[in-house]
């Protein structure tokens, strides 16, 4: 009984989603334009961003990591991820808060020069997610710090992150 199953898959295509339509580029440019600008008008430079996992299940950051690669290109709109919080100027957080990365959290934010911007990325980040009400769980990210953005999604698609960041930059600028 298996082994006519395990043949048949053998044979078989992948089951696997189509692959996203690409952004149109006009699209794509207005978001680097108004991204730039706001970005010179708020910092008078480029945006440094430090991403910190709270606790994940890695959703996110497979979104965050494809914002890196050629098609989507974050360093093209003036944004770029830093080693260090002290080079910061967004904490980009994702997971629920678990109790065993609280602490490094707020180190990570006092480590933070401001002006700094704390994001929320994802379900988990915003409220703990499918996590909520584990015994490791302490909730969202703002169980330990001021949240100024919340970017929903389980994960949210990398379109929305650069929307997210945008909408951030313009509304503090």
């Amino acid at each position: 009984m298996l082994i006519p199953k395990l043949l048949r898959n053998l044979v078989s295509r992948p089951l696997t989603d189509a692959a996203p339509p690409p952004t149109p580029p006009e699209i794509v440019e207005e978001l680097r334009a108004r991204l730039a600008e706001a970005a010179e008008a708020r910092l008078g430079r480029s945006l440094a961003i430090r991403q910190v996992d709270a606790g994940s299940c890695n959703g996110c950051e497979l979104e965050v990591n494809a914002l890196q690669n050629v098609a989507h290109d974050l360093e093209r709109f003036g944004l770029r991820f830093v080693a260090s919080p002290r080079h910061a100027d967004i904490l980009l957080v994702t997971g629920p808060l678990t109790r065993n990365m609280a602490e490094a959290l707020m180190r990570a934010r006092a480590a933070t020069p401001d002006p700094c911007w704390v994001v929320a990325l994802g379900d988990c980040a915003a409220d703990g997610g499918v996590f909520r009400g584990s015994y490791a769980v302490l909730g969202g990210v703002e169980a330990a710090l001021p949240v100024d953005l919340v970017i929903p999604g389980c994960p949210p698609a990398p379109e929305q992150i650069l929307e997210g960041l945008l909408a951030l930059i313009e509304a503090n600028g």
